[in-house]
């Protein structure tokens, strides 16, 4: 009898072939097909009939993709770097320019660049000289909040 030709074999061909794409895509996608493949191909070594093989595919897939993939998503994905414009939340600026929303004025200067400014409640206007915070970024605008003292 030829090894390929048996359902054990096929399970890990198919756990090979998925866990090479997986390897190439690096998408965490077909790693829980291969972990599917890679259980099924255990139960066909023992004997399992091709439906319970099936099934055993399906159950492990199913349950790895809903319980290990957010798990491994947030683990893997966890090094994502703070660009500039994030880091520049939360930073204490002087307004160089009056900020007023409703004029559409407002500038401050964050490490030697100028700034378009916003304020975070459109009815305040904050006086050139004054310390504020930044808030949030939007666009090419830092939206900053005053500080009172």
């Amino acid at each position: 009898m030829n090894i390929m030709s048996t359902p054990a074999a096929f399970w890990l061909i198919l756990t090979v072939i998925l866990a090479v794409i997986e390897l190439a895509t690096v998408g965490l996608v077909t790693i829980w097909f291969a972990a599917g493949c890679f259980v099924a191909m255990f139960f066909a070594a023992f004997g399992a009939s091709i439906p319970v093989q099936i099934a055993v595919f399906a159950i492990v897939s199913i349950v790895s993709i809903a319980a290990v993939r957010p798990l491994a998503a947030k683990y893997l994905n966890n090094n994502i770097e703070k660009t500039n414009i994030d880091s520049v939340i939360g930073k204490k600026l002087i307004v160089k320019t009056k900020i007023d929303n409703l004029e559409e004025t407002g500038k401050v200067e964050y490490e030697g660049s100028i700034w378009l400014a916003r304020s975070e409640d459109s009815n305040i206007t904050i006086p050139e000289g004054t310390e504020v915070t930044v808030v949030k970024v939007e666009g090419n605008k830092l939206i900053v909040k005053r500080d009172f003292m």
